[in-house]
């Protein structure tokens, strides 16, 4: 398994350590959120309430956003959106899965897409990201990795420091 990207792996997602790994999460997400059209959607303040109970955070942001910055919490997967329909059988389906992109487009469609191939206990966190920094939940950064551009087209590294 590929644990860092020191590992040589071929991909570009990486599980970052995975502390509660085995815990069965027996209908956790149904006491969180609310459900509509079958797709869980549930608060930033609720994903990490989700997790300290032994949920999995999936971010689906590419590895130029999480390099700069992640959730500071103990358990988080990295996983592309361009990767997930390759690489989703990489994900533990006995765990609550928190899926979570910069704002929260790409994540309501990851977890329609993860509920077809099979995964019950799956939410989409609502705003993303974005919201989660908002509502000053933990972030970890790495300022070496800042980016800087007028769009995401045009995002390049800034500020590195030696």
């Amino acid at each position: 398994m590929c644990l860092s990207p020191a590992d040589g792996c071929d991909w570009e997602w990486y599980l970052i350590p995975l502390q509660n790994k085995g815990k069965h999460m027996d209908n956790l997400l149904n006491k969180y959120g609310t459900l509509s059209d079958g797709i869980r959607t549930v608060s930033p303040r609720e994903s990490l309430e989700v997790i300290n109970r032994g949920g999995l955070f999936v971010d689906l942001r590419g590895k130029n956003f999480t390099d700069f910055k992640i959730p500071d919490i103990p358990d988080i997967f990295l996983m592309p959106h361009r990767l997930l329909s390759e690489e989703y059988s990489k994900l533990p389906a006995d765990r609550a899965l928190i899926v979570a992109d910069s704002t929260g487009l790409k994540s309501k469609e990851a977890v329609r897409f993860l509920q077809e191939k099979g995964f019950d206990q799956v939410a989409h966190m609502a705003g993303g990201f974005v919201e989660w920094e908002r509502d000053g939940l933990p972030v970890r950064e790495d300022i070496n990795e800042r980016l800087t551009g007028a769009c995401a087209c045009q995002l390049k590294p800034r500020d590195r420091m030696k």
